[in-house]
Parts: structure tokens; sequence; C-alpha cells
């Protein structure tokens, strides 16, 4: 649901933080007042593009945050997170901010991570679906109508299992593709593997071998100057008259003597002894050390040679000596398939006849239970059309499906959701016939057959939070209390905002907002206040027309039910 709405400088807005309820929310207020503003400023939220002349004057950039909770939220939300590099939701907070300046600098984030405005607008499609002259009407799409229908038919294991099948269909096709070539292209690609898996066959590489490489080659080109030190250090140590083992023998007859005219001083003689065992252990370490270190030509030639050899395997194949490996592996592999193209091919073709097969027959099957679901779902939103004032209203259902016998037909049509293609058709007067909802010219009809189809939905959509924006327009009596009953019945399930200028469709919300205008310093603001239960009473009272005790007496009974 959403949560917390802030706008900045936004029309009249100056700076207004909304915290919206679970449920059923309605927002009124006069004409002009910025209810509509609510409706822009969550749009820009979901990535619809800035219109620069909305910064309010006097400012020079604009922002708007939107905090969604998506405890409950079924999308795949957290691997299309980590898929864009963005950061996971924290205590089930998702934040999207959106801000632009007059200088036409745009800057959109998700939890604080830069974005692009369409993976915001790909992100708003599972968050919200805003119905009236504004966008993200989700229901006028033929896909996504498919979807309603599979979801309201219990079709969804069946729509995936299809999906599976044409995803497995795509990557043998992919396999064939990288088979099938001209000749002389298929000799150059013989040609290049076997070099690439030769070259790298022939190194015979080791994970770790870089590492231990370079530290051999280190030691043999500075052999000489090794030798020098070690030498340097052994004559220091043992190889003159004023060596350190010569010093420490005259220490050692000192202590002794020491030690005959003072009991107590033999711990001095014991250390003694302990020093002059550890120079005697340097000592030997050192001519070790010495004596291993070669001044080997041949042998820093060799390991200069292939040290040279990694670089050069790396510079073509890969940072690392195992990405190199890695790179010969999979050489030896693509080349072992060309090397037997066509027994590979005829794998592949027979593979995907027997796909093929298996596809036209789980997608006839998918669609014949549509073509069974789709009078139950005509059936149902039909009575809820009527409920809202379309008396011998009908909604139709279209179901394509392709035909493989069909000489414009081709397998790239058939996609992840089927064979079928499907278009809601709305009649909403008798005699008329039945046209696509896409094609309905009038914001309010559209808006109440939406109202009707979420009524139906419910329970199925996935989309968490639902905006109707001039759901009553041309709507009054019994029919104004029918849409409100239906946004209460819809809240049920789903977070409902709604802007409405009706006393009916407001006084079933459980949460009533109030948009006015004030004027504070010569400077007209708008702002959106949380009515309580008296304030409620006065503003239904106003748009039944008028501070009459009629009519405060009828607000209070709307708000009773």
């Amino acid at each position: 649901m959403l949560t917390t709405l802030r706008i900045k400088n936004l029309a009249l807005v100056a700076d207004l933080t909304l915290e919206l309820q679970p449920g059923y929310n309605v927002i009124t207020g006069e004409t002009g007042a910025g209810k509509s503003m609510l409706i822009g400023a969550l749009n820009l939220a979901l990535g619809e593009r800035a219109d620069r002349t909305l910064i309010r004057s006097g400012s020079d950039s604009c922002s708007v945050e939107a905090a969604f909770d998506i405890a409950r939220l079924r999308a795949p939300l957290q691997s299309f997170l980590e898929e864009n590099g963005l950061e996971p939701c924290a205590d089930h907070q998702l934040i999207l901010k959106r801000s632009f300046t007059s200088s036409g600098t745009n800057r959109q984030f998700i939890n604080g991570s830069p974005t692009t405005l369409n993976i915001l607008a790909a992100l708003g499609e599972w968050l919200v679906d805003i119905h009236g002259p504004h966008e993200h009407q989700s229901l006028l799409h033929p896909a996504r109508q498919l979807a309603i229908l599979d979801a309201f038919g219990n079709l969804d294991a069946e729509r995936e299992a299809f999906a599976d099948l044409v995803r497995r269909r795509a990557a043998l096709d992919a396999e064939k593709a990288a088979l099938i070539v001209d000749e002389k292209t298929y000799a150059q690609q013989l040609d290049l593997l076997r070099f690439q898996a030769g070259e790298i066959d022939a190194a015979q590489l080791q994970p770790e071998e870089e590492t231990r490489v370079e530290q051999d080659y280190k030691r043999a080109s500075n052999a000489a100057k090794l030798l020098q030190l070690s030498q340097a250090a052994l004559d220091v140590l043992s190889e003159n008259d004023a060596s350190l083992l010569t010093q420490a023998g005259s220490i050692g007859r000192t202590l002794q003597e020491l030690q005959r005219v003072d009991a107590s001083a033999a711990p001095l003689l014991t250390l003694h002894e302990q020093a002059v065992a550890a120079l005697r252990d340097l000592q030997a370490e050192l001519s070790h050390y010495s004596d291993k270190t070669d001044i080997d030509p041949a042998r820093l030639q060799q390991l200069e040679e292939r040290l040279n050899l990694i670089h050069s395997l790396k510079r073509k194949y890969g940072a690392t000596v195992a990405e190199v490996i890695s790179f010969g592996e999979e050489a030896r592999r693509k080349l072992q398939s060309l090397e037997q193209r066509d027994a590979e091919l005829g794998r592949l073709n027979a593979e995907l006849q027997k796909l093929e097969a298996e596809l036209w027959r789980a997608g006839q099957a998918l669609s014949a239970k549509r073509r069974k679901v789709i009078p139950q779902l005509s059936k149902a939103a039909s009575k809820q059309l009527a409920d809202l004032g379309f008396k011998q209203s009908r909604l139709d259902i279209a179901l394509t499906t392709l035909d493989a016998t069909d000489p414009a037909f081709h397998a790239s049509r058939i996609t992840h959701h089927g064979l079928d293609t499907l278009e809601f058709q709305f009649a909403p007067n008798p005699g008329e016939p039945a046209r696509p909802l896409r094609a309905i010219a009038s914001s309010g009809e559209l808006a109440r057959v939406m109202l009707a189809l979420k009524t139906v939905l419910a329970a199925e959509d996935q989309i968490p939070v639902l905006v109707f924006d001039e759901v009553d327009a041309n709507v009054g009596g019994e029919t104004a209390n029918a849409v409100g009953e239906k946004m209460k019945q819809i809240a049920q399930k789903r977070q409902v905002l709604c802007i409405t200028h009706l006393p009916q469709v407001a006084a079933p919300a459980s949460a009533h907002y109030l948009a006015s205008k004030q004027t504070k310093g010569g400077r007209t603001t708008s702002e959106i206040t949380l009515l309580n239960a008296k304030d409620r009473v006065i503003e239904l009272t106003r748009m039944l027309g008028g501070q009459t005790d009629a009519a405060r007496k009828h607000a209070e009974a709307l708000l009773k039910g």
C-alpha cells in the first residue's frame, strides 16, 4: 500500500506530506483546490514525463517522494531490484523519489539508488493502477486483459507452464541458429576455435600458477644481488675476526668469570647461550639460502618466457588465469559441437519438433479453458455494470486463437501468454455494437467499467493500489450510492484512493481527506488534510449543497450508512 506521499514545489503545493491509510481513502474539495495534483504527483513518482511548467512559481526545482509498504506485494520485487542494481527494501518499505529542475535536470531514485525513468515506470506497473483521464490504465492493454481472464479462471499455472515451453523452444532455436551458418563462416569458426582451444591447452595453465611464476622470476632476476647480500650477512655473522659469533665467544668467557665471582649471574650466562644458539641457527639458514641462490640465465629466461605467455593469454582470453582456463573449456565445447554439426542439428530438430507438438497441445488446452471462463467473467462484470447505472449494457470478451493452417501464420507470433489474443469490448447502450475498451471516449464511462471489473477481480488482481478519478462523472442518485459501495468492497482487498465530488461516493470511505486552497503572505497554496468525524459531516454537508439542517442530517445519515 501507499503509506506516504510527499510533494514539494509542485504547482500550488509548497510542501505537503500526506499519510495515507489502508482501505478506502477519499479526497474531496472545491474545483481547483488541488485534488488532482495528488494523482499528478503520484504519476511523476511512477515515471511519467515531467512538465517543467508545473514547478511552483519562485522555485527552481520540484520533488515527489512515495513510500510503499510492500510486505504483501506478490510481484517478484526483490529479484527486480537485484537485476537492476538497486538497493533492497528495508523493513518492507519501498521508497520512490523523483525530482526535476527548471533547467531540465531530472533525477529519480529507488531506495536511494539512482535509476532510470523506464525502470521506475516498470516498477510502477506492479504498484499502482490509476483510472480516469490519466495513465496507468493497465486494463486497457490486451495483454493485461488476458492476464486478468487467466487470474479470474485460476489458469496461472497452465499459463506459466506454456511460457516455460516457449522459453525452452527459444533456447533450442538459439542453439540451432549458432550452428546454421554458411560454409565459409563455418570454416572460419572452426579455425578460430581450434586455434583458441589449442593455444590454451598447449600452455597447460594452473589456476594459481601466475603468482608462483612471478615470485620465482623476481628471485631469479635478482639472484646476483641476493647472493651478495646473503654473503655479506654471513661475513658479519661468522666469517671474519670481528664477526658476531667471535665477539659472542669473548662475551661468554667474560660472563663465565662473572659467574665464578657471583653465582647469581648464572641467568645471564643462560641468556648468552640462547643468543649464541639463535645466531648459529641464523648462520645455518643463511648458508642454506646462499647455497640455493643460483645465478642461472637459462632459468631466468625460462621464467620470463612463461610469464610473457601467461600475460599474452590474459590479454586475449580473460583478466585472470582462471578466466583463461574457463575460456579454453568453453572453446573446446563449442568446437566439439561445431565438429559434430550435422548430428547436433539432427538432435536439435528432433527436440524442436517434439517441443512444437507439446507447445500446440498445451496452447490449445489453455485456449479451451479460457473459452469456458469467458462467459463467467462477462456475466459477472455485466452484473456489476448494471449496479453502476449501465442497466442494459454488456461486456463482451473477444478471443482470437492462432491457427497453424493459416497462410499468414508464423511461429514467432506465439508469445509466452499462449496462442490467444483478447480484447474486452463494451456496449453501454442497447442496439449499439460493442467496442474495445480503449476506444471508449467518455472517461466517466471508462472509469465505471474499470470499477466493475475491479470489483469482480478484486480477489485475483495483484496491483495493490487503485486510484479512481472522475468515476462519478455523469452519475447521480442510486448509481452514486452503488459507486461508493463498490469502492468500499474493493478496498477490502486493495488500498483505494478516490477523488470525487459526490457525497454518496465519499461517505463509505474509511479515511476522508479535504483539499483546500489557503492564501498566506500573498501566496496561494494547496493543502490536503485528514478530516475527523466532525469535519467529515461539515464537508459532506457542503457537498450536498449547503450548510442547512437538512443537508447536515443527510450527511450524518450517509456516514452512518
